[in-house]
């Protein structure tokens, strides 16, 4: 039986991943599990999976979670802060962590998965968007796995061949990583600036978080997986092709060099990659329905509009640009993902927000942590400051 660290637990994916677990007792046992403030959620969980120890990101929600488990005659410990997310991250006895702390914020408890030499099962992409130099370096280092969850990486890693570094030394010619374009693949673009929150939240195909649904309404998603994919498979800019496909029943693709072209198909349901990750190189059940094909019918596919997805276009020039290009990248998105959520910004301006803080903040070579972080405290503080701007322009005109 394998210890798991859920980093993130009451997440989309968190759940989904207890989900996969509680499928098999006999396989898997739940040591530590992490939130932010979700103290009911936390509360259940603990109780089904009594793990030796919860973490509650927010002091004040911690305390609630241990009146909670106390009142139940659980004995899980309770934890706080980023201190309790690294013990949970690193704890001995959990051989598998799963990384699914959503954003920036998720960075340190996977790197300290990373150096505790765990088989990291990473869907955090952040990590390598604000890290991926740093990241992979200490992947190396401390002889750590990285099993990617994003349902694309976790496509691309099943049609790669095993082993080897890089593209080339396998005959890969590109990945293709397909996307679904959204909610709003076919409104006409004059209309986005009044698109609502509750509209860009609701996706067509997958089940996600506020944030993710956002970023994948503006293809922020799709440009923070080319960054992750640079990292995870060592491929350029321009190895990484982004193609649309509305069904999001094919993941993602590999191109050889031979002109074959892998894919990998199934319903869109995360507990795919996730069982995949868990039992790799085995495979496990999920829980998810056998993909029909003849309901499927048709698979559609199509070149990303840049005009209809700016973000997608900044992603690709971070890339180029190197450095903590992709670290003010990310910073400036959640900054302006929350703005809109808020609705004190427009659905539109959140390209407009990562791209003039961009240009308001010098890149660097970001080599170390302190850097990175640094330079991601910037990067917030900036796009804040645009934002607002932003917002009190409106308001004027």
């Amino acid at each position: 039986m394998k210890g798991l660290t859920v980093l993130g637990s009451t997440g989309s994916i968190g759940v989904s991943t207890l989900d996969v677990v509680a499928r098999h007792p006999e396989k898997y046992c739940i040591v530590a599990l992490t939130a932010n403030r979700d103290v009911e959620g936390m509360l259940l969980q603990c109780e089904r999976f009594k793990p030796k120890i919860a973490v509650m990101a927010d002091t004040e929600s911690a305390n609630l979670l241990a009146r909670g488990l106390s009142q139940k005659g659980i004995s899980t410990e309770v934890l706080s802060g980023l201190r309790g997310l690294e013990i949970a991250a690193a704890i001995p006895e959990a051989e598998i962590v799963m990384a699914a702390i959503v954003g920036a914020a998720g960075l340190l408890p996977a790197l300290a998965a990373v150096r505790a030499g765990k088989r990291l099962l990473l869907a955090n992409k952040e990590a390598l968007v604000v890290a991926g130099s740093l990241f992979m370096a200490e992947v190396a280092a401390h002889g750590a796995e990285i099993l990617p969850i994003d349902s694309e990486h976790n496509a691309v890693f099943q049609c790669l061949p095993p082993g080897g570094e890089g593209l080339t030394p396998g005959g890969v010619k590109r990945i293709l990583l397909t996307a679904s374009g959204g909610p709003f693949r076919t409104m006409p673009i004059e209309q986005l600036a009044g698109v609502t929150p509750a509209q860009a939240c609701a996706h067509p195909n997958w089940d996600m978080g506020r944030k993710i649904s956002v970023d994948s309404a503006t293809m922020m998603n799709k440009g923070l997986e080319v960054i992750e994919a640079h990292w995870l498979f060592g491929a350029e800019a321009e190895e990484i092709q982004v193609v649309l496909h509305p069904q999001s029943i094919i993941h993602s693709m590999v191109e050889y060099v031979d002109g074959s072209v892998l894919a990998q198909l199934g319903n869109p349901d995360m507990r795919t990659p996730i069982a995949h990750a868990l039992a790799w190189p085995q495979r496990i059940d999920s829980g998810v329905d056998s993909l029909n094909l003849f309901q499927v019918a048709r698979l559609d596919f199509d070149q990303p509009d840049l005009q209809r997805y700016p973000c997608l276009k900044l992603a690709y020039q971070a890339i180029q640009s190197g450095g903590t290009a992709s670290v003010i990248l990310n910073a400036a998105n959640e900054v302006a993902v929350e703005a809109f959520l808020a609705e004190r910004l427009a659905f539109t301006d959140i390209a407009w927000v990562v791209d003039e803080t961009l240009q308001r903040l010098s890149v660097e070579n970001g080599d170390d942590l302190d850097t990175l972080l640094d330079i991601d405290r910037q990067g917030r503080a900036i796009a804040e400051q645009v934002a607002q701007n932003r917002v009190i322009s409106s308001d004027i005109g």
